[in-house]
């Protein structure tokens, strides 16, 4: 049975073909119209060095200028590379922007994952899990005003942003590390497939971390799932599936995969090897609704990622997940409730 959506959330990875000055400039345009059709919330993604993956370093930067230009969306980090940041300096960032922002930052750490940024930064990869740890004790350490090194205590504080911390994970353990944390859980639009079950769905292979989450997710917190997918909608479905076909196809490209080179993927293989959600209205609720996971998730979070359309079409797709898609899916418009104060769940069946 799918359950109504709590919350609806647009995230962007700021890959609009353009300078990053104008990148910058698009995706907020596009959260400024998400707001005004009623999103409850806005995600950008970090990603280091690499423009073809992501065009934002600083999240927390450039969330402190969609702050001044919106005043009711909520902005999240999805997600900010915590190994490879100084957890004070971040720390301080993230309460200055909360401030700022009028205490609507969400704040979405991960491990990360690609190693040639670590070496960059001077670490490790195969460190990023104990590091990470570290730094969000942390960070935890911090907002809650207790002494770092040396006796100092954070200004400004923040009692309320360690309720509003969001962990994203590929794995069964992640998942119980943010639910024994009390954390929110963030869930990808897609995931590799296992090497014994290549044919697995996302739903087969997310739907056991929401359980090992829930499991243990303590009685007084209320579960916080955001299930991240890529959406595209269109009035037209040949320009839906036009506009899929060269992003999809570019995005194959860039994978640089040899053993995926001269394979003559279909539009449809490409669809569901990618796990995208693309169409009319009509068949993108269709879609969506046979999404096993997104029956457990309180967040749907829409992003136009692997498809990646022109401006535009970036637009006319918000509006249409906000008029069409996401009240088919039992949205009843923008909350007025903090993400962190969600009604509890029942457990996957």
């Amino acid at each position: 049975m799918f359950h109504n959506i709590q919350r609806l959330g647009f995230f962007s990875r700021l890959l609009d073909d353009a300078t990053a000055a104008e990148r910058y400039r698009l995706v907020t345009e596009q959260i400024v119209h998400a707001e005004a059709l009623g999103f409850d919330s806005a995600w950008v993604a970090q990603h280091h060095f690499h423009e073809a993956e992501g065009g934002l370093p600083s999240p927390l930067v450039f969330l402190a200028s969609v702050a001044a230009r919106t005043q009711r969306i909520r902005l999240g980090t999805g997600i900010v590379t915590l190994p490879l940041e100084n957890p004070v300096r971040v720390a301080e960032d993230a309460v200055v922007l909360d401030l700022i922002a009028g205490g609507r930052l969400e704040f979405g750490v991960g491990t990360g994952g690609t190693p040639s940024s670590f070496t960059a930064f001077g670490q490790h990869s195969e460190q990023r899990a104990t590091v990470f740890a570290s730094h969000l004790a942390q960070l935890r350490e911090a907002w809650a005003g207790r002494p770092l090194l040396g006796g100092d205590r954070l200004y400004p504080v923040s009692a309320q942003l360690p309720d509003r911390v969001w962990q994203a994970s590929f794995s069964v353990s992640g998942g119980a590390r943010a639910g024994l944390a009390g954390d929110g859980l963030m869930l990808s639009r897609t995931q590799p497939r296992p090497a014994d079950a290549p044919h697995a769905t996302l739903a087969d292979i997310q739907l056991p971390i929401i359980e090992a989450y829930l499991a243990a997710l303590p009685a007084s917190r209320a579960p916080r799932i955001v299930g991240s997918r890529s959406v595209f909608v269109a009035d037209d479905r040949a320009l839906a599936r036009r506009l899929a076909e060269e992003g999809l196809r570019r995005s194959l490209a860039r994978q640089n995969d040899p053993s995926l080179a001269g394979v003559p993927f279909t539009l449809d293989e490409l669809i569901a090897r990618q796990d995208v959600h693309v169409g009319t209205p009509d068949e993108v609720i269709a879609s969506l609704r046979a999404d096993r996971t997104l029956a457990h998730v309180t967040d749907l979070v829409c992003q136009v990622h692997s498809v990646d359309p022109p401006h535009r079409h970036i637009l006319r797709s918000i509006e249409l997940i906000a008029t069409e898609v996401a009240p088919a899916l039992g949205w009843a418009g923008p909350s007025t409730n903090n993400l962190s104060s969600h009604a509890p769940l029942q457990a996957i069946a």
